[in-house]
């Protein structure tokens, strides 16, 4: 029975077996490993996944996939978790994890946004992503593809560029050159944020205009004296510093309020 890809879903599903072939030798898949793939599809993972593993979680949206996992796995060696993978709750799942998926390129920062949310429950993540994306992920500071979402992944996890995939090796072939990833997360005690949620507010409002200097996109929260007290220059602009530099402005801001309030 074939499969139409569905462009509401982002469906381009891999075909190429060589590649295939590399990310599960790079995954390095063990029995008694709590694996979960992100959206199956067509099994390209999915099946040389369970000719190691013991038990494979899969989170499906489009019911014409979910009614071929039904009839094409054993059922006693996967486990369907139908619906959307932004609303499902990794928690619910046998911790370590790891994840693995060729995630659609139209969701594909929320959903990383989403997994980071659970970086405590996670051993590793493997993706396949739109290559510009993964060139984002993995981007020194000062650099053309250096952004918000470098700084705000680059604090939670280790992460490297593994394999690069070109658009034939799918079915239908995408417009656009694409990459796998490793993601390993920093342990919590390594975390140099202390509060993530005003972190991300710096880090948001920093690259907000990314033209201005850091003068002006954070006037609202740091003064002058304060860049001159962390040793940081105000002149710079967003992408000139690494997440360290953000930890270290939004830690000391939390601090002053703090010190203000106490």
């Amino acid at each position: 029975m074939s499969h139409q890809a569905k462009k509401r879903f982002g469906q381009n599903f891999l075909i190429d077996e060589q590649i295939i072939a590399d990310i599960i030798r790079t995954i390095r898949p063990v029995a008694d490993d709590n694996m979960v793939e992100i959206g199956p599809g067509l099994g390209a993972l999915t099946r040389p996944l369970l000719q190691h593993l013991n038990t494979l979680h899969v989170v499906e949206i489009d019911r014409d996939i979910i009614a071929r996992l039904k009839n094409d796995y054993p059922q006693h060696k996967i486990v369907i978790h139908e619906g959307d993978a932004l609303k499902f709750d990794l928690a619910e799942l046998p911790a370590p994890l790891r994840i693995v998926g060729n995630l659609p390129y139209n969701i594909s920062s929320p959903l990383l946004f989403h997994f980071a949310d659970y970086a405590a429950h996670i051993t590793d993540m493997h993706f396949m992503l739109q290559n510009e994306v993964v060139e984002r992920m993995v981007a020194a500071p000062s650099t053309p593809e250096y952004g918000r979402l470098s700084v705000m992944l680059q604090y939670r996890f280790y992460m490297e560029k593994l394999l690069d995939v070109p658009p034939e090796s799918f079915r239908p072939a995408p417009k656009v050159d694409s990459a796998i990833v490793r993601m390993i997360p920093i342990p919590g005690k390594d975390i140099p944020v202390d509060d993530e949620k005003l972190f991300a507010e710096i880090v948001k409002a920093a690259f907000g205009q990314r033209r201005k200097t850091l003068r002006n996109t954070l006037r609202g929260y740091i003064s002058e004296a304060d860049f001159a007290e962390l040793d940081i220059d105000a002149q710079l602009r967003a992408e000139n510093l690494g997440y360290l530099d953000y930890a270290k402005m939004s830690n000391w801001i939390a601090t002053q309020r703090t010190t203000k309030t106490s």
